[in-house]
């Protein structure tokens, strides 16, 4: 059986049979788990649910964490929006409400899937699922992206670990964001170097970003960097729908973000010994938490 370490090895794989990349991916998955393909997709399509789950929720919940820290994100958003305040179009409205209606999910303990973490839930499902309700993607279409964005996540996975305390965000809001890139252009019909162009524009210009969420909570300011990921995928995949290209191959470019996480600060990854956590904001929010679950 085959295995892809490379988004090269996958190119190659999907163009020789004539297939589009979910297509080679689901193939291998269900050889994997030794079941049907059709029972693979079964599967794909729970978390499909339970990703429109969180976002339903999400939309319709002002309860506000357990720390207080977030919460009213979601709900404050779409009363903005409502009020006309925006240049964006429909779909990324969407997309940003999405993003932090399952983000704040996730704060909230809700249930979420991870994709390919907890702390960056709401990447993926929001950017697929706004492009899926713009272009009217059928229940089958919003499979196929969800596979394409699991395929670009494994093959990272391959090289390096997939958490901020190994990688810094870009490991975690980064990769997502990539994913999130590759489900939109799958959803465009865009060609297999299209989707994996997205991932390669998507992850070097997300290179080197830290994680120090303030108290060490998947909170600050990890809810509402996953809606700015969600942009930042959609601008990948627009250009790599539109035939622009990364000079750097996309292996290259996970190539580098490894060496750039080995090279990263422990104090910056995850540790809450740095960055934003040891603000002066950020230690009195860290103080009160003290005081606050010492009292309970």
């Amino acid at each position: 059986m085959k295995t892809f370490n490379t988004f090269e090895e996958i190119l190659q794989e999907a163009n020789l049979e004539n297939k589009k990349i979910f297509e080679v991916y689901q193939n291998q998955q269900a050889l994997l788990l030794e079941i049907s393909v059709e029972t693979l997709r079964e599967k794909v399509k729970k978390n499909l649910e339970a990703m429109k789950e969180a976002i339903s929720e999400g939309l319709n919940c002002k309860e506000l964490s357990a720390s207080k820290l977030t919460g009213m994100d979601c709900f404050n958003l779409q009363m903005g929006l409502e009020k006309g305040a925006s240049l964006f179009s429909k779909t990324h409205q969407k997309a940003l409400c999405f993003s932090l209606a399952t983000a704040e999910q996730n704060a909230r303990m809700g249930k979420i899937v991870a994709c390919p973490t907890a702390g960056s839930c709401g990447i993926v499902p929001s950017a697929l699922i706004s492009s899926s309700e713009t272009l009217q993607s059928c229940v089958e279409e919003e499979i196929d992206a969800l596979i394409t964005a699991g395929a670009v996540g494994q093959i990272v996975s391959r090289k390096m670990a997939l958490a901020g305390a190994v990688m810094g965000c870009q490991g975690e809001c980064g990769v997502a964001s990539a994913m999130a890139a590759s489900s939109v252009v799958c959803l465009l019909k865009g060609t297999n170097e299209q989707i994996i162009n997205a991932c390669a524009l998507c992850l070097k210009n997300i290179m080197g970003l830290t994680c120090d969420p303030v108290s060490g909570l998947v909170e600050v300011p990890c809810v509402k960097r996953n809606a700015f990921m969600t942009l930042h995928a959609f601008c990948a995949a627009q250009l790599a729908i539109c035939n622009i290209k990364s000079q750097i191959p996309a292996d290259e470019v996970v190539d580098a973000m490894k060496q750039t996480g080995d090279l990263m600060s422990p104090t910056l990854r995850e540790t809450s010994q740095g960055g934003l956590s040891t603000t002066k904001t950020g230690k009195k929010i860290t103080e009160r938490l003290k005081t606050q679950w010492n009292q309970c």
